[in-house]
């Protein structure tokens, strides 16, 4: 049996990307396994620019 990994994004945080690109509803009605896998890509892809973009406010502050 293999070892599932805990995932790095809350729950909450998945269902605001969700909603933000418009397939929040797919989620809630078939859960996750039922996004196009684009959609995940595109999940994941504005999950790493928040990231940067707070990582790049917390240098401003910082400097």
């Amino acid at each position: 049996m293999g070892r599932r990994r805990r995932g790095m994004m809350s729950e909450d945080f998945k269902y605001e990307l969700a909603k933000d690109l418009g397939f929040y509803d797919t989620v809630k009605e078939e859960g996750w396994g039922a996004i196009r896998s684009r959609d995940a890509g595109n999940m994941v892809k504005r999950a790493i620019e928040l990231a940067q973009q707070q990582l790049a406010q917390q240098n401003n502050v910082n400097q």
